[in-house]
């Protein structure tokens, strides 16, 4: 059985499905589709914590699918935007983990992580795929990736 390890870039997947289709991004439709193609060895989601109940809730969702929830301060800047970024947090653990399984799986459109996939693309037995909104999604990251799947209905809420 294919041992699989999930890392979610739970703002960039929030924000990114949000704008192009009005709505969520179904993670328990993901957690199913992946369980069918091997065992999901490692999950984690990496959000920003603001303190709010509806974030809370969403958290605690992500835990009980299986998700391991790591957060960081969402950080208010003086013009009125915020920032929580977490992708030198997912390609360290990427790296760590990587050599763990068979399958890498990223949920992100972030053009950062190109040369992340491009690096464990390498290692031999280890495949990677990126979901991610298409017309969202940098072309450098579709390219660096084993298999890239767009997000379409059936992973939406």
């Amino acid at each position: 059985m294919s041992r699989i390890a999930v890392f979610a870039d739970v703002q960039n997947i929030y924000y990114t499905s949000r704008q192009a289709f009005g709505r969520q991004f179904n993670y328990r439709a993901l957690w199913k589709q992946l369980s069918e193609q091997g065992e999901i060895v490692h999950a984690i989601a990496y959000a920003t914590h603001r303190g709010d109940d509806g974030q809370t809730k969403f958290q605690d969702a992500l835990k009980h699918i299986g998700f391991t929830v790591k957060l960081k301060p969402d950080i208010q800047r003086s013009d009125g935007s915020s920032k929580g970024d977490w992708d030198v947090g997912i390609a360290v653990d990427v790296m760590t983990l990587a050599p763990e399984v068979d399958t890498v799986v990223l949920l992100s459109g972030d053009g950062d992580f190109d040369v992340l996939l491009e690096r464990i693309n390498i290692e031999p037995g280890v495949r990677t795929e990126v979901y991610g909104v298409e017309s969202l999604t940098a072309r450098s990251l579709i390219d660096a990736t084993s298999v890239y799947h767009p997000i379409s209905e059936d992973l939406l809420l």
